[in-house]
């Protein structure tokens, strides 16, 4: 039995998570490079873009809890609503905030072509596309299955 402290640790729904995230991420950053030829670390924390990280990570987690409780669980029910509101989250509130943070970065660069103001900008890259959510789902149920493959590949011999 693993104490509340370690417990965490051999979870492989918290492991389909983060790893779904990290996934994620990191495909942001190398897709940046790929792009430019430059590496920027900022990806490994950045919101927006292809994929989406959030979509990816709450997907991982659905699947991981299906995978551990069955569909009819009301675990699983609590995760896939969680899933579907951070998934409609990503593609239409933060979405439609970054393209509001567009059109006000035009209006300051505008107004400051012809008077003082501050030149700090609202970050655009908060949403996502329908796209960029939908890989980033795809991305997360298959990170989610390979993590318990491994841990059924780990614990298969000591079954027998």
């Amino acid at each position: 039995m693993t104490s509340i402290l370690t417990g965490w640790w051999f979870n492989p729904t918290i492991w389909s998570g983060v790893c779904a995230w990290f996934l994620a991420q990191g495909t942001k950053m190398l897709c940046f490079y790929v792009r430019t030829r430059h590496v920027n670390f900022g990806y490994l924390v950045s919101t927006g873009g292809m994929p989406s990280a959030h979509s990816c990570m709450a997907s991982a987690l659905a699947t991981s809890v299906a995978l551990r409780v069955g569909t009819a669980d009301p675990l699983f029910a609590v995760t896939a609503a969680f899933a579907l509101v951070v998934m409609f989250d990503a593609q239409s509130v933060r979405r439609a905030a970054g393209m509001q943070a567009r059109v006000l970065n035009q209006m300051v660069d505008e107004l400051f072509q012809s008077r003082t103001f501050s030149r700090e900008k609202l970050e655009e890259l908060l949403g996502h596309t329908q796209l960029e959510v939908f890989m980033g789902m795809i991305m997360g149920i298959l990170v989610a299955l390979i993590v318990h493959a491994r841990l059924m590949i780990q614990c298969l011999p000591k079954m027998i």
